[in-house]
This record gives C-alpha cells, structure tokens and sequence, in this order.
C-alpha cells in the first residue's frame, strides 16, 4: 500500500526516529499540489493564537467529504507524516476501495491543528539535537526531555469542553460546519502501550482490519486504556463514546465532552474516529489475563504517580522566584497545572477501580481487571511526573540563575531513574516510523470505509 517515495515526502528515509516538522510537512504539502494540481488543494482555515497559518489539503472532488486532523497535540508526532502519506497516495489515484475514489469522496486534511504547540516541542528538539545528521536515540528520556504538551485548556480538540474557545478551536468548527464529514479521524499518538481506536459511534466493520493491520506490524492492541476507561467496548482495543446521559463517562475528566470538536460531526449525521498508534510498544497491553493483586498495584499506582508529583513540585518550588512567569512561558503553565491537584485527580479516579478488584471474587468475575488494564494505568502514573520533569528540566536548562544548575542535577537524577524504571517495567521496544504511519494510516482508510457503507 504504501512506498517508499511516498514515506520518503514526509520523513527522512535515512532516519528511522525522525518525524517530520511542520514546515517540512507544509513543504511536501505544496509540492504535492504543485504535481497534482487537478486533484489537490491547499488552502488557509484560519489562524494559531500567535498567528501561525492552519492550512487545509484537500484531495479529491468527490461529495462526500473526509475529515483528517493531523497534529491535535504536539507531543504525539507522527500525524504529519500520517497526513501525507495518505494524501500522496490518494493523489496517485490508486482505487483501493471507494473510499479512496476521488469523485466519490473529498479528503480534507488539517495539516497541523496547534502549529503554536509544536513549535514549542520541535524547539526542544532542535535544542536536543543540534546538527541535521545527528540522530537521538529512541529512549523515553530523550522524548520527555524534548516534547510538550499544552495544559488542557490550550489544546484545540479539548479546549471547548471547558468552555474555552481557541481560534485553532474556530477553525475547525467551521471547517466541520462547512464540510459536514461522514468521517472524522483525529492523528494521535500515545507514548507508551498498544493501539486503540476511540469512536462517536461503532463502526463495526473497522474491527477486523484494524488488528489484521497491527498484527502485520508487530504492533499490539491496548486493551483496556485510560483515555476510554469506562467507554464501551465492543471489540478488542475499539472504544465507543458512551450516550450522553451516562453517568460513565471518562476516567478522569469533563462529562461535557460533547462540547469538543470529535463530537461535532454527530450534528450532520458523521463519525469521528480518534486513532492511537504507539511510538513504544508494550506487549503487557494486550495481556488479558486477570491481574493477581489488582486493588495492591492499583494504590500502588496511585502512590506512584502522587510521590512523583510531589518531588517534581518540591523542585518547582525552589525554581519559581527564578523561572519566567506563567503568563509568558507555556512550559511554565504545565508544570504549575500539573502541581495544581492534576497529580491527585490522576490518583483517585483509581478509587473506584480498586473497589471493583476489592469485590471481584474470581478470576471469571466480570469486575476483576486483567493485566492489560492495569499496565495502561502504570502507564499513565509513570508519565505524569515524567512528563512534568522533563519540562521543569527544560526551563532549569535555560536559565541563568545561580541556582538553576544544582536544581537541574537533582531533577535530572530523578527524571532519568523514572525513565529507566519505566522502559523496565513496561518491557518497552520502539515502533519503527515507518509502522507507526503505515498502521495508522491503514485504520483511517479502513475507518473510512466502514462510515462510507452507511451512506449507500
């Protein structure tokens, strides 16, 4: 399905950890257009916060229209080169199915939702790796010491949960309005674990390409993840949002997120598929035997992600009379939001599933959480405190303050012993690029496929 000279448009071939940038993927865009001017289209959707352009490619002159959102988060990379592999190959005019046929379907593709997010995290790339040529190695503390991720209320899909609306937010509203998408499929990433696919609604015939596709890759599904806890699950690592009037709704968030840019679709009739492939594959999330001290590892989880937090805040503390203010440094605004109860939110959403492992009486009990389960929490108890450090490090790193370096020395003893620990104890091995593009990519066509049978 996919070539190498289309993989080669969107990365470096000659480096297999390398994503692509946002100018480089704009760059590939306009050249796509430029070879196919017929088929493709490029135009501007609107405006980032710092007035950084969000571009549209469209491919295709068919009715119906197909959604694609590439770089919701600027910590999970992968969705540009996603973007254009797709869009090289449906320009290319190659019929695999009809989703594919360029007069029955328009694709749309937003080349990068929150271009001001991910020029602060290819800003801690460049500051990693100096040189063009040098290639990082492909470690978690590498990726933690150089990626961002905004606070909730500054990331585009999420922010109009919390009633905040972004321009990046604006523009794609219109965009939906404007299109009005049988199928919408948000690019992201997860660091650590197995794919999964998040759904609007069920499209029962993604199911079985969907694994076909990660089996081949050598990619496992995540079954059981905190993004979706207590989502519906009709088939292994696909989680369908639960209806508006259940009480179950996320693990460890809004119940208002209807409100969000992947429900807006629903008003027209459209689906939206949130596509998680991961950057290290751990085979625990796909374990499905039932875990042997459930309710134990779950408070010890909880310990875990509340004593991490506490040692990244006590550093903070002593930095903040030195580090620039909130207001002017977005690395800044993370590391304060994460101090700010992010730590025990994470911890007691636990509670709930401790009392379940509590109560389950046998192995067969449908409440007894299996190992699968358990690994995505240790997952996410891990990355919190990580994830805060390695943007504590970053602003430690630029400061000048006589203190800042002893600060940094003592963090970074801890952020490196919490990333060793981590790739041991989640039995962690790289995905390969190419892969991770390759299966993502086969979910949204086949996503594409399932939603387009529902209006024939």
């Amino acid at each position: 399905m996919f070539s190498p000279e289309c993989f080669e448009e969107c990365a470096d071939h000659a480096n297999r950890y390398r994503y692509p940038t946002v100018a480089e993927v704009t760059a590939s865009a306009r050249r796509l257009v430029s070879r196919h001017p017929g088929t493709c289209r490029l135009r501007r959707i609107g405006r980032s916060r710092a007035g950084r352009p969000i571009l549209l490619l469209s491919v295709g002159h068919g009715p119906h229209h197909a959604l694609v959102v590439a770089g919701p988060h600027p910590d999970e990379p992968v969705g540009g080169a996603t973007a254009l592999v797709l869009a090289e190959q449906l320009a290319r005019g190659a019929r695999l199915s009809a989703a594919t046929d360029p007069t029955l379907v328009t694709w749309d593709i937003v080349l990068c939702l929150d271009p001001d997010g991910a020029a602060v995290s290819e800003a801690g790339t460049a500051e990693a790796t100096p040189t063009p040529t040098r290639t990082p190695a492909a470690t978690l503390r590498h990726y933690y010491r150089t990626t961002y991720r905004p606070m909730a209320a500054e990331q585009p899909e999420w922010a109009p949960i919390i009633s905040r609306q972004l321009p990046e937010s604006r523009a794609l509203f219109e965009v939906i309005d404007d299109l009005r998408p049988f199928l919408q499929c948000s690019l992201h990433s997860t660091d650590v674990g197995g794919s999964w696919v998040q759904l609007t609604r069920d499209l029962p015939e993604l199911a079985a390409p969907f694994r076909t596709s990660a089996t081949e890759l050598g990619i496992p599904l995540q079954h059981g993840t905190y993004d979706a806890l207590y989502w519906e699950n009709p088939s292994p690592a696909v989680y369908v949002l639960p209806p508006p009037d259940s009480t179950a709704r996320l693990a460890a968030g809004s119940e208002n997120i209807g409100a969000s840019t992947w429900c807006a679709p629903l008003r027209y009739g459209g689906v939206t598929a949130i596509v998680e492939v991961p950057m290290w594959a751990s085979d625990l999330a796909e374990d499905l035997t039932p875990h042997p001290e459930a309710e134990h590892a779950l408070r010890d989880l909880a310990d875990l992600v509340l004593d991490g937090g506490r040692q990244v805040t006590a550093v903070l503390e002593k930095a903040r009379a030195f580090l620039p203010p909130p207001q002017h440094d977005p690395l800044r605004r993370v590391v304060e939001w994460m101090a700010d109860g992010l730590y025990d939110m994470v911890a007691n959403s636990w509670a709930p599933l401790a009392r379940q492992a509590a109560a389950a009486s046998a192995d067969d009990d449908p409440r007894h959480l299996t190992t699968a389960q358990i690994a995505a929490l240790n997952i996410v108890a891990r990355r919190q405190p990580i994830r805060a450090a390695g943007l504590l490090l970053r602003l430690l790193r630029a400061s000048d303050d006589r203190a800042a370096p002893a600060l940094y020395r003592e963090l970074d003893e801890l952020f490196t012993a919490w990333c060793t620990d981590a790739e041991e104890a989640l039995r962690v091995r790289w995905v390969p690029v190419r892969h991770q593009v390759e299966h993502q990519a086969r979910t949204v066509l086949a996503g594409a496929e399932s939603a387009l049978k529902s209006l024939r």
